[in-house]
This record gives structure tokens, sequence and C-alpha cells, in this order.
């Protein structure tokens, strides 16, 4: 489900920060994001995809809201990530994605399977969206942020760019991730 969770920043030393807002309220989620400058919609995540789908056939599956981003000009380069549990690469991968970073365009996601956790640090605030199938969202360029995929990663997202060499970041070497949950302490119990 999706959840937006706010914190103020920095967080109280020695304390698990509490988030000032927390909700999954699609609306309200929305919203918030965007008086933040924070792009956030909810579209169908309406194809089923084999367990071996190759990203080729992953993007045609999507094609058309493919497309429809790529309608507007400014994101010409896709591709599809896809991790699983089994990925040989996922915990490198979890690393990488956990320190805070930018990147000099935005970052635009499409969630067509799963969930990952997406934190935004913005000034005084930092933002926890966990992105679920059928959530997109655009995160402005320059816009400190991190993500978590889990442990246990399982997700597919598209992910759109303007920059034709994909996914390029610069670290900040802020260690700020470590003071917030990851994706599986917001997540729900299994009952």
């Amino acid at each position: 489900m999706t959840l937006l969770a706010i914190y103020r920043h920095p967080a109280t030393p020695a304390a698990e920060p509490q988030p000032v807002l927390r909700s999954h309220d699609g609306p309200t989620i929305g919203a918030e994001l965007g008086r933040r400058g924070i792009r956030f919609e909810r579209w169908p995540a309406r194809a089923s995809l084999p367990a071996a789908a190759d990203q080729a056939r992953i993007l045609a599956a999507y094609a058309p809201e493919v497309a429809q981003v790529q309608a507007g000009g400014s994101y010409p380069t896709v591709d599809a990530i896809r991790l699983t549990p089994d990925h040989p690469e996922r915990q490198a991968l979890r690393q990488k994605f956990l320190a805070e970073h930018t990147h000099s365009e935005d970052e635009v996601r499409f969630f067509v399977e799963g969930c990952g956790l997406f934190c935004l640090h913005l000034g005084q605030e930092v933002l926890q969206v966990v992105c679920e199938a059928g959530d997109w969202i655009a995160v402005p360029a320059g816009t400190p942020h991190w993500f978590d995929m889990g442990p246990e990663p399982r997700f597919c997202a598209l992910r759109f760019f303007d920059n034709p060499d994909g996914w390029v970041a610069t670290f900040t070497g802020d260690a700020i991730a470590a003071q917030y949950p990851l994706l599986d302490a917001l997540l729900p119990t299994p009952t």
C-alpha cells in the first residue's frame, strides 16, 4: 500500500524518528508531494508480466505509458529495472541506492510490480514514499534522496531519463539514510 511519511529533520539523536504526517490516502499523498514540487500520480499497472520477462518485453507491455510520458518531449530515454530476491547483485545495489545522492535530471519512475521506498531530503524535512505498482513519481533534478528496495527486493519500474546515459548519480556523502526507517520497517507485518 502506498505510504507517505513526513519527518522533521534533523531527527532527535538517540530516538527513533517519528513522522509528523503518515498517510495512505492517495489524494493526500499527491497534494503533500505536489506542495513540495514532487509530481505523483496513480496509473493502472495493467500488464501481467511473466517471471522471465526481459527489458524489451516489459517495455513492450507498457508501450502506451512510455509513449504518453515521452510525448511531452522531456524524457527520450527509458529502461526497465526489475529486481527479485534472487538477483545476484541485490545487496550491492541496495547499498549503492541507500547512499544519499542527487541527479542532474529528474528521477522519474513508474512502478509496475512490487514496491520500493523513495526518501527525499528537502531542507528541514525528510519524506519517505513507499511506492507500489501503479505509482508514478517524478523527483526534480538536484533533490537529495535515496532509495531502499529492501533486503529481498521485489519490484519492477520503468525509468525515464533526459540523459541518454541513464542513471547517473552524484553522492552527497551525508549518512542521513541511516537515521530513518528502511522499507521493511514501513511495510505492514504479514498476518
